[in-house]
């Protein structure tokens, strides 16, 4: 098995680990953020931060992994590929830039493979004001009790009573409908919740920690479950700002798709966490992308999750009928095969690359 394969796991308490024993073997410390609950192995849970660089750099670039707890098998084993590449540790130290490692933003989804945290909540449609009124998604509350029904495997008539919402409103309808984000239905899909999470609350302590140097800020946040297998899409990652924008484009390539123009496979967001940048670390020149991998088809990956929060209400659910929807949920955020794991490490490494070039610039 080769390098990079080796780095990716098959469980959080894996992953940690690795992650751990590659920062060691680098020689570089870790801040351990730990989670009040345990994993589901009875593990430690946690936000692990590792800086490499000087703690007084003024270029700064994150890579971060698990935003999306079950996403977080792929994110790691590339942060974990990189910390073993000595090619990359010699770009690093001669640009002058630091990095900031932020691994597993939602240890308790990775370890319990879901995908939301132990609120049941996205944690990147979770960065809001919540003194202010949250934004309203009225399709979703029309929806709900089909892409959630009583029974699972749904009935014929439910599938025809989605597909009939399909056909009537277009599939990109459908999909900001069900992900754009909600804060009506705490049971429900890609819901934003009502108060910051464990998640938000300590990343927004971490930007703050390593952010008091910084002002040219570039983040590259790692996620799995969208576009063709093993394509790497690079996402705009930022508010709807045109000189942001160009400036992506301008390090990332034009290939970079933005959300707010449709050009992306992602639907319109609400509450995305890398807003936080403006909230924490108002003085940066603040650079992003989501590299967004793609494992199945866009209605397999939701049919995934439809079953996995179906799954959470209903825990008298047969065993057999329970870890069939965890391998499903699995599958469509992680592929376990070695050309997809080394297509992910080597899109990564470029995109690293390419952000230390333009922090220099």
């Amino acid at each position: 098995m080769d390098r990079v394969v080796a780095a990716y796991s098959r469980s959080y308490a894996e992953a940690r680990q690795k992650f751990l024993r590659a920062c060691d073997a680098a020689d570089l410390d870790v801040e351990h953020h730990v989670h009040p609950l345990l994993g589901r192995d009875g593990e430690t849970l946690a936000l692990d931060a590792c800086l490499e660089g000087p703690r007084d750099a003024q270029q700064l670039l994150i890579l971060s992994s698990g935003c999306h707890g079950v996403e977080g098998f792929a994110g790691s084993g590339i942060q974990v590929a990189l910390l073993g590449d000595a090619e990359w540790h010699r770009a690093v130290r001669d640009s002058g830039v630091a990095v900031l490692y932020l691994h597993a933003l939602n240890p308790y989804g990775f370890s319990w493979l879901r995908r939301v945290t132990q609120e049941n909540v996205d944690l990147n449609r979770n960065f809001h004001d919540f003194s202010r009124p949250l934004p309203a998604n009225d399709a979703y509350a029309e929806i709900h009790p089909l892409l959630l029904p009583a029974t699972w495997p749904p009935t014929a008539e439910n599938e025809r009573a989605l597909q009939a919402y399909i056909d009537t409103h277009g599939v990109p309808a459908f999909q900001a409908a069900v992900s754009q984000g909600q804060h009506t239905h705490d049971t429900g899909m890609y819901y934003g919740g009502c108060n910051p999470t464990w998640s938000n609350i300590t990343l927004r302590h971490v930007l703050r920690e390593h952010t008091r140097h910084t002002r040219d800020l570039a983040w590259i946040d790692l996620h799995t479950g969208l576009g063709p297998r093993g394509h790497g899409e690079r996402i705009f990652a930022s508010r709807d700002n045109a000189e942001e924008l160009a400036r992506a484009r301008a390090w990332w390539g034009p290939e970079v798709t933005s959300i707010y123009d449709g050009s992306s496979s992602s639907a319109l967001l609400t509450g995305m966490m890398w807003l936080a940048v403006f909230d924490e670390c108002p003085q940066v020149r603040y650079t992003g992308i989501a590299l967004e991998y793609g494992t199945l088809p866009l209605f397999d990956v939701l049919n995934a999750l439809r079953a996995d929060h179906w799954l959470e209400l209903h825990p008298e659910a047969d065993p057999a009928l329970a870890a069939a929807i965890k391998r499903q949920l699995l599958d469509a955020f992680y592929v376990d095969a070695d050309d997809w794991k080394r297509q992910l490490y080597d899109q990564a490494r470029e995109a690293a690359l390419q952000a230390l070039a333009g922090l220099q610039g």
